[in-house]
């Protein structure tokens, strides 16, 4: 059975990355456009007067001079720590021991795993993110409360159970052995189900002895279609941590490499003091870096390279770092890449930061053929942006002079308001969660 619908607006795609061309080049922007979504995938995009002529019986909605785009991909956020964002700021492994590993404790219980699972995505999906990709806890439960509320949605999103078997609290360690097979097991149950895929989660090489990051790198040997996802070099006295625990690795990226946790479908959360040495061997094997600026600055972690990356050849995706990272919101989370990108003295144009927030998130997950932009055949996960949806930014984005003056205000300002309906694989999840 057919189930069309036409959604009626200004549309942004994006054709090439503005990294390596111009914005007028990579992206495309029509004033007057449509989109034809058809049982959760997309038909068509083009004219609005083409394709209503095309189409007169189909089901339209139409959201006038509203922006329709690709929903945002979160690349790397912590959905148990949902109810302890924006917690007084520590440094890393203080903020671990005073916040983290006491709400982790808790997911152990079925029922809090479920209510914080549809809490997060219901607040998400209120801020336009339509996938993400997320830590989970030790615990297989918070693994399946996570994915079983997606699925519901018929959301395609990432997840994995967290593994630590050292330099945490008792009840949230397990072993190499029980992190391998819970892992396996949590693979066998979902990954690959409906639009639910699965990532091997060692939190980061301080948390996990040796035995324990080999066992996981035999499991990724065993599923190479898997994701694997971590942390590094995120703050400067982690790393002398690191080098402490591993003495004979060569840098922090060895602790993983040696076991066999470097590799294309890897992830690698932060990554902000790479070595030379770190830098060639991510971008060798294809390796995704996920920027996460408001938990860099919120916890003082530091400064992300865009430009000395983006230049190099890496693979680059953004995040918001739930809990560490300070808003769900991705419009938040750019505002925040373009204020380090100054810091940094490489200024983003606001192409780049919504192909990061799209097209370079699902890129770094190997998806960019499945979502992150407005294209036929891609999965219809599409959201609709308010251009003026509060007086500071209206009255800013009237004066603008061009399509990217106006968007640029709401990247800066925008928050869930700016967000007038996201659409999850088909669906109006604005009116239908």
């Amino acid at each position: 059975m057919r189930d069309q619908t036409l959604l009626l607006g200004q549309t942004l795609s994006f054709a090439q990355n503005p990294f390596e061309t111009s914005p007028d080049q990579a992206a495309v922007h029509n004033a007057r456009g449509a989109v034809l979504i058809e049982n959760g995938v997309i038909l068509a995009v083009g004219n609005a007067d083409e394709m209503r002529a095309a189409h007169p019986l189909v089901r339209q909605v139409d959201y006038a001079d509203g922006l329709i785009l690709a929903g945002f991909v979160d690349a790397h956020v912590h959905y148990p720590q949902t109810a302890i964002i924006a917690s007084w700021g520590k440094r890393l492994i203080d903020w671990l021991n005073s916040y983290t590993f006491p709400e982790e404790m808790r997911f152990g219980e079925r029922a809090y795993a479920d209510e914080i699972s549809a809490r997060y995505l219901n607040l998400t999906a209120n801020h336009g993110v339509t996938t993400m990709v997320s830590y989970c806890t030790i615990h297989p439960e918070s693994v399946d409360a996570f994915f079983g509320h997606a699925q519901k949605r018929g959301q395609r999103v990432v997840a994995g159970k967290t593994c630590m078997d050292r330099n945490a609290p008792e009840r949230l360690r397990d072993t190499p052995q029980s992190a391998y097979d819970d892992s396996k097991a949590l693979i066998n149950t979902w990954h690959g189900v409906d639009r639910l895929n699965y990532a091997i989660t060692p939190r980061f090489s301080p948390t996990s002895t040796p035995e324990q990051l080999d066992a996981l790198g035999q499991l990724w040997r065993e599923h190479p279609d898997c994701l694997m996802q971590t942390h590094l070099s995120e703050q400067t006295d982690e790393i002398e941590w690191v080098h402490d625990l591993f003495p004979n690795a060569r840098d922090y990226l060895d602790t993983y490499e040696q076991f066999g946790l470097l590799g294309e479908k890897g992830l690698y959360g932060h990554a902000i003091h790479l070595e030379p040495r770190e830098k060639d061997r991510l971008r060798e094997v294809g390796a995704g870096l996920i920027h996460c600026p408001t938990s860099n600055t919120f916890i003082g972690s530091g400064l992300f390279d865009m430009g000395g990356l983006m230049a190099e050849g890496q693979r680059v995706g953004l995040a918001s770092d739930t809990g560490g990272g300070s808003s769900f919101s991705m419009l938040r989370t750019m505002a925040a890449a373009y204020e380090v990108a100054q810091l940094r003295h490489t200024p983003l144009h606001a192409a780049q930061l919504i192909w990061l927030a799209t097209q370079g998130s699902a890129r770094a997950l190997h998806m960019e053929d499945k979502i992150g932009n407005l294209a036929p055949g891609m999965e219809a996960d599409v959201i609709v942006l308010d251009l003026a949806s509060t007086p500071d930014i209206a009255q800013r984005s009237v004066r603008a002079d061009s399509f990217w003056e106006a968007l640029f205000p709401t990247i800066m300002m925008g928050d869930d308001r700016a967000v007038r309906a996201t659409w999850i694989n088909g669906v109006d999840v604005t009116t239908s969660p």
